[in-house]
């Protein structure tokens, strides 16, 4: 199994020391892969520019998108965004695709929020993917690295949803609410299932929020306020008590064993905090498990 690490890029306050230096840290370190996610009305920064920073900071680990947000998109444009970072990551770019969950960032940009469909999803994905493979525009460019243009991870929930996303994806992008390896081990089963028909083995990627030592509870809760404060105020509060896991480091490790042991190729960790410490204290974990 695999382990990366997600960016802070949901804290407030960021700046482009505190990003480069967690994308050096990463690179430097144990990790596998760097990631990071798509939101609009938000404090974060842009993300396909955040993506191009990071592409050129780093030399070796992969870069997962985790995820776009792909039906608010025109696929023509994200086709050549997405080549471009290919490029520029010399073939290391993965992108994790999804439908979102935020009608207000549809609409901030002008998206039809009824566009949210996973059929539309799978045929936007093809859309680029006929791009990619010079079917459908050819002189659209940058030339790509890798041969067939980025792996395509799915952030699917459901069976029919997986099960669609089985026609063009390469595995699965999941994400853990309340790190429960049961919840994991379920989600698996769902891709494996869904990937049966073509006789394909899927990548099995899982992801959740994580907070370490005294201040780990605090920090997800202060964190899940905020980044969940479009469920409303109460609704966000309550969930992230909850939320991810809280725990020593200790915990962490035995955590990502049980990941491991239930068949995951990659796992993310997502950070509450943009204290740099945390991604040390981390790496110490890391670099015990790989």
């Amino acid at each position: 199994m695999k382990i990366g690490m997600t960016l802070p890029v949901m804290e407030p306050g960021l700046t482009r020391q505190d990003l480069e230096a967690w994308t050096k840290q990463i690179d430097s370190g144990p990790w596998s892969h760097i990631a990071l996610g798509e939101r609009v009305l938000f404090s974060n920064p842009e993300f396909i520019s955040t993506l191009s920073a990071v592409a050129a900071w780093t030399t070796r680990v992969e870069i997962i998108a985790t995820i776009s947000v792909l039906t608010m998109h025109d696929p023509v444009l994200s086709a050549k965004q997405f080549a471009t970072i290919d490029m520029l990551s010399e073939g290391r770019f993965t992108l994790g695709v999804g439908v979102g969950g935020r009608e207000e960032d549809y609409q901030a940009i002008g998206a039809d929020w009824s566009q949210r469909r996973w059929a539309l999803l799978a045929e936007k994905v093809k859309i680029m993917q006929s791009i990619w493979s010079q079917e459908l525009h050819p002189e659209l460019g940058p030339e790509l690295f890798s041969s067939n243009g980025p792996e395509i991870l799915a952030g699917a929930v459901g069976p029919k949803a997986m099960s669609m996303a089985a026609d063009f994806a390469d595995g699965l992008a999941g994400f853990s609410f309340n790190a429960d390896i049961e919840e994991i081990k379920d989600s698996f089963q769902r891709v494996i299932t869904a990937f049966a028909a073509s006789n394909r083995a899927p990548r099995l990627v899982t992801s959740f929020w994580f907070g370490l030592e005294a201040t780990a509870r605090q920090d997800i809760q202060i964190h899940l306020k905020r980044y969940l404060g479009w469920m409303g105020e109460d609704l966000a509060s309550e969930l992230s008590k909850t939320a991810g896991l809280a725990g020593t480091e200790r915990d962490l490790k035995e955590f990502l064993l049980e990941i491991k042991a239930a068949g995951a190729t990659d796992v993310l960790l997502v950070p509450t905090s943009k204290d740099l410490n945390q991604l040390i204290a981390a790496e110490k974990i890391v670099a015990s498990i790989v």
